[in-house]
């Protein structure tokens, strides 16, 4: 069963901006951190934002600290990751997982994963 979905991907010119959206399941998502990583085509997935539980500490990777702005909305069971100044470098396809350990910037952190949203920018 799918227990989250992420949704809000598209194609943005360089400078623009999108809203990634994670809805998940109450079951998993009440009293845990949460997080978004991306996988760009030959590449690792890679660390882009968590966020703890209900609304602890924040972190960022170093490529997206000014630019990327992560939060949740516990009432609604919902994550987000807010992005401007998308460059081209951004372009992936982005996942939303839940953490169930302190190493928030690995995947090995993480246990549950949605199929991903697909992120393209432009220039």
């Amino acid at each position: 069963q799918v227990q989250l979905v992420e949704t809000g991907g598209g194609l943005v010119q360089a400078g623009g901006s999108l809203r990634l959206s994670c809805a998940a399941n109450g079951r998993i998502f009440s009293g845990y951190g949460m997080g978004w990583f991306r996988q760009a085509p030959g590449k690792e997935r890679e660390f882009v934002a968590a966020i703890g539980w209900p609304d602890g500490s924040i972190y960022y990777a170093d490529s997206v600290k000014g630019r990327f702005t992560i939060s949740r909305d516990n009432a609604k069971n919902m994550m987000y990751l807010q992005m401007n100044s998308l460059k081209p470098e951004d372009t992936a396809l982005y996942y939303c997982a839940r953490r169930v350990r302190t190493t928030y910037y690995s995947t090995g952190g993480y246990d549950y994963w949605g199929q991903g949203t697909q992120v393209t920018v432009s220039s």
